[in-house]
């Protein structure tokens, strides 16, 4: 058997392996931007939370931030990817609970279910692992 028919989360190179990094790419892309964009504006990511009502609004800004900048570069470079990704998958499902529930407002409906296809995406990225290009097949 040969290398481009194997399994793609084992960590060797397969037809998929690159579909799966593209895959990590666009998935992090949202994550990183949004969580650098939280950090370098604590003040007013801070003033918006504190607005919706969630607890500690400087804390939740920091740490919403971090998670999403850490957490997007970790499924970029492909690192701990099976962990990251169920991560990320709740707490995509949870922000959408929390900010996108104004479902008579179709942008608010859009935005929830944009979380949740992002939800899925994580959950598949969780079961097939990073594939070939990544951290995670380099330590394996």
């Amino acid at each position: 058997m040969s290398t481009n028919t194997s399994v793609a989360g084992s960590g060797t190179v397969s037809n998929a392996s690159g579909s799966i990094l593209l895959g990590r790419i666009l998935l992090s892309v949202i994550f990183v931007l949004s969580g650098f964009g939280k950090l370098t504006a604590i003040a007013g990511t801070a003033g918006y939370f504190g607005s919706m009502g969630l607890p500690m609004p400087t804390v939740t800004a920091i740490v919403v931030g971090l998670l999403e900048l850490l957490g997007g570069l970790a499924i970029l470079i492909g690192f701990q990817t099976r962990i990251t990704a169920w991560v990320l998958a709740i707490f995509t499902v949870a922000t959408g609970l929390v900010a996108h529930t104004g479902w008579a407002d179709q942008m608010q409906m859009i935005s929830f279910m944009k979380n949740l296809a992002i939800a899925g995406g994580f959950l598949v990225l969780a079961s097939s692992g990073a594939g070939a290009y990544s951290v995670d097949a380099k330590r394996g």
